[in-house]
């Protein structure tokens, strides 16, 4: 699983908002994008210090289009132009969204990164990868992607593996994968220069999430999750939020976490009886 593209069978997905203080407080609210023909909503990434969110919502032809949503409720399309599907992964204080999005180019689509930035889209491919996703901006302009092996990143069922790469302003592009990494994806990059992801490791496949600080890295596993750890989102004090889960389980097996950064972990979900609780954001 990766940030750029999440196709989930289900009608709506609840995300829990995380503010952290002295004691962690959990407020929950359902977001669902308005229209008929939506299937499913997901949060993907923020939000941002004006309280602005990005995600996506699949039709029933099980495409997918992207969307932000403001602090006071507001929504607004985001679907660069030439996209069938599309995933915004994450937005800046500056407003500036980076995604993915596959093209119509046949049998295969072809995943391309996408800068929506003041209303104008700028596609940005990795050159010589099959297939690129951007998947973090930070306030400085710093953006984090993953290039595939496969032009639509394993979105149509083919077999795919990801590498990593930090992208500055001025261009200059540094890629990275954790040591040990058969596949590796970053979900986030904060103001400091942390990069937060996930990878899948060489004995048993298993997947990690991971924290890249000053050129170290730290594995990062929810404790007694067998299945793997999945990390969607950090902030600038490298607290961390995602989803973890079990092997051989049959019913409520994928649950959200946050890692606070002095190492200690609460596991959560949305109440009411959830079978799926993902955090993407903090």
């Amino acid at each position: 699983m990766i940030k750029a593209f999440r196709f989930v069978a289900m009608c709506a997905i609840a995300v829990a908002f995380a503010t952290l203080s002295i004691a962690w407080s959990q407020t929950y609210k359902q977001v669902d994008y308005p229209g008929t023909n939506v299937v499913f909503t997901e949060l993907i990434g923020g939000p941002n210090l004006e309280g602005t969110s990005v995600g996506a919502w699949g039709d029933a032809a099980g495409n997918l289009h992207g969307f932000s949503l403001t602090a006071k409720g507001d929504f607004n399309l985001v679907d660069p132009p030439g996209s069938v599907s599309t995933s915004p992964n994450f937005i800046n204080l500056q407003g500036v969204i980076v995604g993915a999005y596959l093209d119509t180019t046949t049998p295969v689509p072809v995943s391309h990164g996408f800068i929506l930035d003041r209303g104008k889209y700028k596609t940005f491919n990795v050159p010589g990868a099959a297939g690129t996703a951007l998947t973090g901006i930070n306030d400085l302009g710093v953006i984090v992607g993953n290039t595939c092996s496969d032009p639509a990143c394993g979105n149509t069922g083919n077999a795919n593996t990801n590498h990593g790469f930090v992208r500055f302003p001025n261009g200059d592009l540094k890629f990275f994968d954790p040591p040990g990494a058969t596949s590796s994806a970053p979900s986030t990059i904060s103001l400091l220069g942390a990069v937060v992801g996930s990878y899948t490791d060489t004995v048993g496949e298993l997947n990690h999430a991971y924290l890249l600080w000053f050129e170290k890295y730290t594995t990062i596993d929810f404790p007694g999750a067998t299945t793997g750890t999945f990390a969607g989102g950090g902030n600038f004090q490298n607290d961390i939020v995602g989803i973890y889960n079990f092997v051989n389980c049959t019913s409520d097996c994928n649950h959200g976490f946050l890692r606070s950064h002095d190492g200690s972990y609460t596991s959560f979900d949305y109440p009411g009886g959830s079978i799926f609780t993902e955090a993407t954001g903090i």
